[in-house]
Formats: C-alpha cells, sequence, structure tokens
C-alpha cells in the first residue's frame, strides 16, 4: 500500500501553448538520487582534495610571510592609552631599533640586518562585530541628527575603537631570511618586547636613577643631607601612588614587604637617621667649607621664596577659578501625588581635577614653607663663631655612610616590590603572545586549510546543485519515456476496440434481418 502511495507522489508540469502534461514521480527523483550517490561523493571528494592540495602547494612553494597574535590588557587600552595614561598607545614601538637589537643578539646574528628587518615587520587588527555595530549606529544617528542635536549624538555615543589584538606579520623573504630563521626571529622579537613593554611603561627607573646620582665626596655634608631628604621624599610619595592604586592590599613575594611597610621604613630612616645626622651637623657646624656653605643656604632659600610665591600665585587663582565655576546640573521630574520637582549638581571631571591641583599646591606651598624655615635655621647656626672638630667630621661622615646603604636599600626593595606588582598584578596580563608564529608542518598544513576553506566549500556547493541538477532531469527523461511508451499501446488498444464495434455492429443488423425474412435467411 506504500508503493502505491509514492507513485502516486507526482510533479506535474504544464505546457501553456501545446496543453501537454510533464509529469515527474517524486520517487523517480529519489531513485535517481540514489543511482548517482556515489558519484556525487566521488567526485565531491576528488574537488576537495585537489582544491586544498592547490592551496598546500602554494603555501609550502611560496615564501609566506610569519604571523603572530598578541594582546594588551590594562586599564586605558580600550581608550588607546599607553600603560601610563600620558599619551597614546602605539604598536609601532614593537619593531623599534632597541627590540631588534635585542632580538638580534640574542640569536647571535648580524645586527647589519636591524633595518631590513624593522622594514618588513607590519601590524594589523581584526575589528569586532560589535564594535562595527556600533560604527554602523554612529554613522546613521550623526546622519540623521539635526544640527540642534548633533552634540548630544556625538556625547552620548564612545564610537572610537582602538583595537587590544594585533596581528604581528613578518616578511621574512624580504629581509633576506628562510622560514626557520624568519619564525625564530619574530618569536624572539616577541619575548624582547614583553622585557622592552615594562622597561618604557615602568615607574623605577627614575626612581634608581634619583639615587645612584649621590656621591658623598662631590658635596658638603648638609648638601648631602638634602640630597638624601630628597631622595627619600620621592620614594615615600612614589609608594603612597602605588599604595592608593593598589586594591589587592599586595604584598610582595619577592621582597616580603607591602608598599605602607616600605613607606613607613623610609619615614623612620628620615625622622630618626637623616634628622639626627642633620641636628648634629647644624648644632656643631661640620662643614668642608663654611663659606661655599653659606652661599649655598642663601641661593636655596631664594630659590624656594620663588617657588613659595609661584605656588601662593597659583592657589589664589585657582580659588578664583573654582568659585567662579558653575557644576554641570541636571533637571529631575518626580511622578506620583507628592512629586518633587528640582535640579541637582551632577559629577564634573573638569571640577573634581581643579580641586585635586589646589590640594597639591597647598601640599606643596606647605612643604616650601617648611624648608625655608629650616635652611634659615641652618645659616644662623652656621654663622655662630663655633667651629667643627674633627671627631665631628668623622662621625658626620660614618654616619653619611650608614645613611647611604640604608637609602639605597629601601630604593632597591621599593624597585623589586613595585616590579612584583606590575608585573604580577597590575600588568600581569599587559602584553601576552596569544599565538606565536610557528614553523612547523602542521602548521603549514593548517594554513593551507584555512586558505583553501572558503574555495573547497564553494566547490562542494556547486557540485552538490549538479548533482541534485542531473538526477532530477534523468527523473524526468525516464518517466517521461515511460509515459511514450504506454501512450502507444493505448492507442493500438483503442483500434481494437472500434473493429469489435463494427463487428458486433453488422451481427446485430443481421440477426435483426434474419428476424423479418425467416425463408430468404435459411436460404442465404
Amino acid at each position: 500500500m506504500a508503493k502505491n502511495n509514492e507513485r502516486n507522489l507526482n510533479i506535474t508540469i504544464k505546457n501553456q501553448e501545446e496543453n501537454d502534461e510533464v509529469i515527474i514521480s517524486v520517487s523517480s527523483i529519489f531513485k535517481q538520487l540514489k543511482r548517482f550517490l556515489t558519484a556525487w561523493i566521488v567526485v565531491a571528494i576528488i574537488a576537495a582534495l585537489a582544491v586544498f592540495s592547490l592551496s598546500a602547494f602554494r603555501t609550502f612553494s611560496s615564501a609566506t610571510p610569519a604571523q603572530a597574535i598578541v594582546s594588551f590588557t590594562y586599564d586605558g587600552i580600550e581608550q588607546g592609552l599607553d600603560p601610563k595614561k600620558g599619551g597614546d598607545f602605539d604598536i609601532e614601538t614593537m619593531k623599534s631599533p632597541r627590540v631588534i637589537e635585542m632580538a638580534l643578539t640574542e640569536m647571535g646574528l648580524d645586527i647589519e640586518s636591524l633595518e631590513d628587518v624593522r622594514r618588513n615587520i607590519s601590524f594589523g587588527y581584526k575589528m569586532p562585530q560589535d564594535a562595527y555595530e556600533k560604527l554602523k549606529a554612529y554613522n546613521s544617528v550623526m546622519e540623521k541628527a539635526t544640527s540642534g542635536s548633533l552634540s548630544a549624538a556625538q556625547a552620548m555615543l564612545d564610537v572610537k575603537y582602538y583595537p587590544t589584538q594585533f596581528y604581528v606579520v613578518f616578511d621574512y623573504s624580504k629581509a633576506g631570511f628562510d622560514k626557520t630563521t624568519g619564525t625564530e626571529i619574530l618569536n624572539t622579537i616577541l619575548d624582547c618586547y614583553g622585557e622592552y613593554f615594562y622597561q618604557l611603561y615602568g615607574f623605577n627607573k627614575p626612581l634608581g636613577a634619583a639615587v645612584t646620582a649621590v656621591d658623598s665626596e662631590d658635596y658638603d655634608y648638609a648638601q648631602q643631607i638634602d640630597l638624601y631628604r630628597t631622595s627619600l621624599r620621592n620614594v615615600r610619595n612614589y609608594l603612597n601612588e602605588l599604595a592608593k592604586e593598589d586594591n589587592t592590599a599586595f604584598r610582595s613575594s619577592v621582597t616580603g614587604f607591602s608598599f605602607n611597610d616600605l613607606s613607613e621604613y623610609a619615614k623612620t630612616v628620615t625622622s630618626i637617621d637623616l634628622d639626627r645626622i642633620s641636628s648634629y651637623i647644624s648644632v656643631n657646624n661640620v662643614t668642608k667649607d663654611k663659606n661655599s656653605a653659606l652661599a649655598y643656604y642663601d641661593y636655596t632659600i631664594e630659590n624656594l621664596k620663588r617657588d613659595k610665591d609661584e605656588y601662593a600665585e597659583r592657589l589664589a587663582a585657582l580659588d578664583a577659578s573654582i568659585a567662579k565655576y558653575v557644576k554641570d546640573s541636571a533637571t529631575f521630574i518626580g511622578a506620583g501625588a507628592e512629586s518633587i520637582n528640582g535640579t541637582s549638581s551632577i559629577h564634573s571631571d573638569q571640577y573634581d581635577a581643579m580641586f585635586k591641583s589646589k590640594t597639591s599646591i597647598e601640599a606643596n606651598l606647605a612643604q616650601t614653607t617648611q624648608d625655608i624655615k629650616f635652611y634659615e635655621s641652618r645659616k644662623e647656626a652656621l654663622n655662630s663663631d663655633k667651629t667643627s672638630s674633627r671627631a665631628n667630621i668623622e662621625k658626620v661622615e660614618a654616619d653619611l655612610e650608614s645613611l647611604k646603604e640604608k637609602v639605597a636599600n629601601i630604593v632597591d626593595l621599593t624597585e623589586k616590590t613595585a616590579n612584583d606588582y606590575y608585573e604580577n598584578v597590575q600588568f600581569a596580563n599587559a602584553y601576552t603572545v596569544l599565538a606565536y608564529a610557528s614553523k612547523s608542518a602542521s602548521a603549514g598544513i593548517m594554513q593551507a586549510l584555512n586558505a583553501s576553506l572558503k574555495s573547497i566549500i564553494i566547490f562542494e556547493i556547486l557540485i552538490f546543485a549538479i548533482y541534485l541538477a542531473v538526477a532530477f532531469i534523468s527523473a524526468l527523461k525516464r518517466d517521461n519515456r515511460k509515459k511514450a511508451v504506454k501512450s502507444t499501446d493505448d492507442d493500438y488498444d483503442d483500434d481494437d476496440d472500434d473493429l469489435e464495434e463494427v463487428i458486433e455492429a453488422i451481427e446485430e443488423a443481421a440477426e435483426k434481418e434474419a428476424e423479418k425474412n425467416p425463408k430468404k435467411s435459411k436460404k442465404k
């Protein structure tokens, strides 16, 4: 019964001009699909292998540039800023001469090829779909916005996209290297850039330089105290900034110190060791050259007074600006029977920045005022007739040497702790190599497969369409050939029926005639 139902499923195509019907059985189509299935599979496999082989031949025979992928993840990269947030981040720093020189030196290659390597490194990035959709939305809004709402549209939409992942491409053949060496050069550059990245955007180098510049033999004793005081003050300010920035209660696994621990250590050295030595120098007038020391104090006091006047002027200007500044406001409207309408001041970055600047200037002004009083008291003490003994000088020199070691230790601990924090906490994933360039055969095969995948899909769709068309046409021809044969058989059957009808009519006429003339009929 199912077979009969299957045969009754037909597709009818009518020719309007000849009024003929072409009937195609669905079962015939499936039979033809089954008939050509093996041929289709074989052709599809051969076509896929042929396309892939062509792509593989091109990949392995041509010098395809080496490619890697790197990623940057830190606060500010989404706005295109560098880790210090003092400028725009530039991926081109990866191919700086310093980085390439480090890579070539590490590999033992001649640095004369530095420029060839640098010139043949390029970068690219892929825009995520969400960023692309946002840019499309921006263009749509900006096209429709009227002049009155244009600024609002610009303020509402953050439409600029800054990449966080980059392709790094090295065309080693143009640089004069083979595939193996070229791939190793690119991967070494990626590693060297990691070290360069932290050096370029680190915060510790100026701190160390500020202390190593101190040499006890080149300065008078009071001047050495001032240099150490400045160094310790810089260290404490740096540590306090790190402590504010850190929200993880960081304690270094390298040094065992937190930022607050080191800040207190620096404070202790300042208040106990440095101030004790400074007081001893002032009380005992310990100096290498009294006249030079007095000239130094006069010069320092004059500079500090100028700084004080500048801070006072800047503070007054800021106070005036703050008093006149009108913060942005927002209107709010309540709902219901007891609604309350009104306006409220809202957050303003500019207003907050002015207050932050005012606080900094007030602190500098207060510190400058204290420094002026301190140097004036030194000058007054040095003007007395009391002179230092040789024992006083030896004691001060020994104390200064001990102080120098303590300050150097604080700076060293600070640098190590800060490096540990930046590399393992703050910038733990700031720079990551997501995919190194590969020189293996499997990587080449995958590259060939990726390159040929689109072509393979297109060819397979085309072959499948041909397979369906062949099966359909074959079923059409087969069914209509059967119809023609059946139509011929039906014509023969119709002629036999007509002859029989004539014979029957003659016989009926003869019988009627016999009934009318029986005698005549017998003679016949």
